[in-house]
């Protein structure tokens, strides 16, 4: 059945060289956008491997050039969608900062990523994800108490800084539907980290007592929530939050001795801590998840990510899926997180390779064989 895309006729020009902006963009391409990558070829950024570049064009241009500058309004005239994340002024001082550009296209969505965003003390600061989440208090309760913080495995504010990126655009594209306009979209990294932060400052509005490392209730402070490992040196999560998931999962292990210490503090704690680890020394991680995935006890295995890849759950909901790729590989890449009844998303390019679609999109904007040759000459392309 082929379903008219959620998406379709949105043209967007990415401008963004650092992982949010292309992650957002995907999102969006996925469900039908056009999505044009701009890079300048000076700073080689490829990324044609990577999934957030699937279902995307790509070209080289130098907009910092008079000839690039024009090739940049010309491609904005049929634009909705203008993403860029270069540091705070950088565009004002190019030329192509929003209020540039909706002096010749009021109803263009401008969305910038930066790591601090456009105003504050920090706005001007280089930084990596490991730097914005530190900022915002994630970091000092990664890990275990009276230990030093923990970096986490994935980038905590570059996917979050992405995904709200992706949400202001569609809210903007909304927007501009019902009156015409639009408008400005200012997405710091860092205030993405900080949605991510909801039960900590829920914690310390309450307690008025600022949550310590390894001393909140769903970092393994208490039994009902925590890893253990397994007689095959694997380990299993149980997060039994709810008390009557608590007390099912005690009735399971024939522990009902267990009922009333789901939030035992203390010696108790360790005692409980020390009884569990030895009773899940007793089976395999799988033994232990066979045995508890279908009554109503929170369990999960900890897979390494090439079990994550065959894990039938993963593989029925279709998360990991092969792409072939420009030198013609397979390669895995997550799936669509969001399946829509009517719109469906759709994985139907492999990522773009450097430059690849530069020659089109300049024929396209009626450029001649002539002019896309000098271009090339003169470092425009």
């Amino acid at each position: 059945m082929n379903l008219k895309k959620a998406l379709e006729n949105v043209k967007i020009l990415d401008l963004s060289r650092q992982f949010p902006g292309p992650l957002c963009t995907m999102i969006l391409a996925d469900f039908g956008a056009d999505v044009l990558r701009i890079e300048d070829r000076r700073f080689i950024n490829d990324l044609s491997a990577w999934a957030v570049m699937r279902n995307k064009r790509h070209m080289t241009l130098n907009i910092k050039t008079p000839m690039g500058k024009k090739v940049f309004f010309k491609l904005l005239e049929s634009a909705d969608v203008v993403v860029e994340g270069f540091r705070p002024g950088a565009t004002a001082r190019m030329g192509i900062a929003y209020e540039d550009l909706k002096k010749v296209k009021p109803d263009i969505v401008y969305c910038s990523l930066s790591g601090y965003g456009q105003t504050g003390p920090y706005s001007g600061m280089v930084g990596h994800d490991l730097n914005y989440i530190s900022t915002v208090g994630i970091m000092g309760l990664c890990g275990e108490h009276d230990r030093k913080p923990v970096i986490p495995p994935v980038q905590i504010a570059d996917i979050g800084g992405g995904l709200n990126a992706a949400i202001g655009i569609l809210v903007a594209l909304f927007h501009r539907e019902r009156t015409g306009r639009g408008q400005y979209i200012d997405v710091a990294l860092a205030d993405a980290a900080l949605g991510f932060m909801t039960l900590p400052l829920m914690q310390y509005s309450e307690t008025g007592v600022a949550p310590e490392r390894g001393k909140m209730p769903l970092v393994g402070m208490f039994p009902f929530y925590r890893v253990y490992e397994t007689k095959d040196g694997k380990f299993i999560t149980i997060g039994a939050v709810e008390p009557r998931f608590w007390k099912t999962f005690c009735k399971t292990i024939e522990c009902e001795n267990l009922e009333n210490d789901q939030f035992c503090t203390g010696e108790r704690n360790v005692e409980v801590d020390t009884e569990l680890k030895e009773i899940f020394l007793q089976k395999t991680r799988d033994e232990w998840f066979d045995l508890l995935k279908n009554i109503d006890v929170c369990v999960g295995r900890v897979l390494a990510v090439d079990e994550m890849m065959e894990d039938p759950q993963i593989k029925h909901r279709r998360m990991i899926v092969e792409i072939e790729v420009q030198d013609g590989k397979k390669r895995p890449m997550q799936g669509i997180v969001a399946k829509l009844s009517e719109t469906p998303g759709d994985i139907f390019s492999a990522p773009a390779s450097f430059g690849q679609h530069t020659d089109d999109v300049l024929k396209q904007l009626g450029f001649s064989e002539e002019d896309i040759k000098k271009c090339y000459e003169d470092g425009v392309c």
